[in-house]
């Protein structure tokens, strides 16, 4: 019980902005982190749904609702995919050969590409989240699919190979009760389906089926082009899968109201 406790808090302390009692990562306290890593995609979504609902009670402008939906998920996890996102497209848009994109993966410095790239997110996401605001309906994809996007790349670290001998993706593979965690992950993904496909019904299914065509394609490419998984490629996974359920969740508001 004592390692399930731990891994929460070191899931919670990585993966979240959230205060958190410090846990030294060790085998025994990072066996179980991952498996707590959708319930930050849960949290968040939960406070998404929270603010469109505080938005529309307040009467506020969708530029402003916009705004705050964008950041909410960087204030709750202190942008952490979305660096991951970042490094993603300045390695993919280097055209070098493997080591170099590995290398970039690895620098601490920005790239054009990577801010250009970051920039076009944002403002998809500010466009979508603006739409969501004016037809709403669909808006209850928002909580499972954060999740979903989570399981997904927790699975990724657990399932594939890893691309380097160091970071966090190696880690939290190498600490990780990877049978345990892997099944955990599938369960998860299961439920987030379930819960997908009850709140949207079709815009659930198109959720579903998009992040499942997403993750293969991710995966296949991340194989070819780095050797395999990084932190920063999971991220990119994430970022990606949580953007798919946000445009589900406008595609449903939009043909339903």
């Amino acid at each position: 019980m004592r390692d399930v406790v731990s891994g929460l808090l070191v899931a919670f302390g990585l993966y979240s902005a959230l205060p958190m009692p410090q846990v030294e990562w060790k085998k025994n306290t990072m066996r179980f982190a991952l498996l707590f890593l959708p319930l930050i995609g849960a949290a968040v979504g939960l406070c998404q749904l929270a603010w469109l609902w505080l938005a529309q009670r307040w009467q506020l402008h969708a530029a402003l609702y916009a705004a705050g939906a964008v950041l909410i998920p960087v204030a709750l996890t202190g942008g952490i995919h979305l660096d991951g996102f970042t490094d993603t497209c300045d390695a993919l848009c280097s055209y070098g050969d493997r080591e170099k994109r590995l290398q970039i993966l690895k620098d601490p410095h920005v790239g054009a590409f990577g801010v250009l790239w970051l920039l076009v997110l944002l403002l998809v996401q500010f466009g979508l989240f603006a739409q969501l605001y004016a037809a709403p309906r669909g808006a209850a994809l928002l909580g499972a699919g954060y999740a979903m996007a989570r399981a997904l790349g927790g699975h990724t670290i657990v399932a594939q190979p890893c691309a380097k001998d160091s970071g966090l993706a190696r880690l939290f593979s190498d600490n990780a009760d990877k049978s345990t965690v892997a099944r955990g992950m599938c369960v998860w993904m299961l439920a987030c389906a379930a819960a997908l496909l009850a709140a949207g019904r079709a815009f659930g299914a198109l959720a579903v089926g998009v992040d499942a065509l997403f993750f293969v394609y991710h995966i296949r490419r991340c194989r070819r082009i780095f050797g395999g998984i990084t932190g920063d490629l999971c991220g990119m996974c994430i970022t990606v899968c949580e953007t798919i359920a946000l445009a589900a969740a406008v595609a449903g508001g939009l043909c339903l109201r």
